[in-house]
């Protein structure tokens, strides 16, 4: 199943996608949350199709997609876990994950607008496949735990600044990681009974039509289960998390490529997630 929400900002309304139609979602829940991935709603949404409950929404492409999660509690990023990415960013492969943050309220809409902050010349895109998390995992015993405390799966778009992110960050990424809007999410939640192997999904950038990354997940260093595993021996991941698990080379943090400037166009794609697009315009 996909799990979307449509409608303007701030006013989205659930939505699923099956067998190409898409029906509305509320009346099982107000929205795409923690706590209803807590309650384990995924599997009341399974059931109403099955019982044919829900309404059909006609016309669901006319509409605005937003981010398939409501407000997460969390944004947690991996960095330089994919080996070709960490040596075009002059370092060499992690032995451990690279934990930073952003904030939750970065994230937007798949086709949604991302702004230039003031004072930013180092804009970067960054394809990545995102995991959100389904079960609380607290110390879990080895990675073979892991994907069952995994809801889901969704394209993210771990835009970044890198003169806030290095040059300007006292120490750590997060200055240029949590401009607003610097996480494009979705269009959908593709439920993780859909996907068989994290580890197996090509994915790939273009700016401006022009390739840009064109990899898989089967070049992490560190798995999705080992990801999370990894992270519960040091924070209780909750529903609702979103978990970004890395991106491969072909940034133009490589000096291969310029940086984003205003009316160019972002678009990122992950096999069986779709495809995004953005413009970038001035904060």
């Amino acid at each position: 199943m996909q799990l979307l929400r449509l409608g303007e900002p701030g006013a989205e309304r659930p939505a699923v996608r099956s067998d190409g139609t898409t029906y509305d979602l509320t009346s099982v829940t107000p929205d795409i949350t923690g706590d209803f991935l807590a309650a384990d709603g995924i599997a009341s949404v399974r059931d109403a199709l099955a019982d044919g409950r829900l309404d059909i929404i006609d016309n669901p492409d006319a509409l605005r997609t937003g981010a398939p999660i409501a407000k997460p509690s969390a944004v947690l990023c991996i960095g330089q876990n994919y080996a070709a990415h960490a040596a075009e960013s002059g370092a060499q492969p992690p032995k451990q994950p690279i934990l930073f943050f952003k904030h939750p309220n970065t994230v937007v809409g798949p086709k949604d607008q991302v702004l230039l902050p003031r004072g930013s010349s180092k804009v970067d895109w960054e394809v990545e496949l995102g995991v959100v998390i389904g079960k609380r995992a607290r110390y879990l015993s080895s990675p073979d735990q892991a994907l069952d405390h995994v809801a889901g799966y969704v394209l993210s778009n771990d835009v970044s600044e890198r003169s806030f992110q290095i040059e300007q960050s006292g120490g750590q990424w997060s200055k240029g990681k949590c401009c607003e809007t610097f996480n494009p999410l979705g269009p959908y939640l593709l439920t993780a009974d859909e996907l068989v192997d994290p580890q197996k999904l090509g994915l790939r950038s273009w700016v401006n039509g022009e390739l840009r990354q064109d990899s898989s997940t089967a070049d992490m260093i560190f798995s999705v289960a080992h990801l999370v595993y990894d992270l519960s021996q040091y924070l209780v991941l909750e529903p609702g998390d979103l978990l970004n698990t890395g991106t491969p080379e072909g940034v133009a943090l490589s000096g291969r490529f310029p940086f984003l400037a205003a009316g160019d166009v972002m678009e990122v794609e992950i096999d069986g997630l779709g495809r995004q697009r953005q413009e970038l315009v001035a904060s």
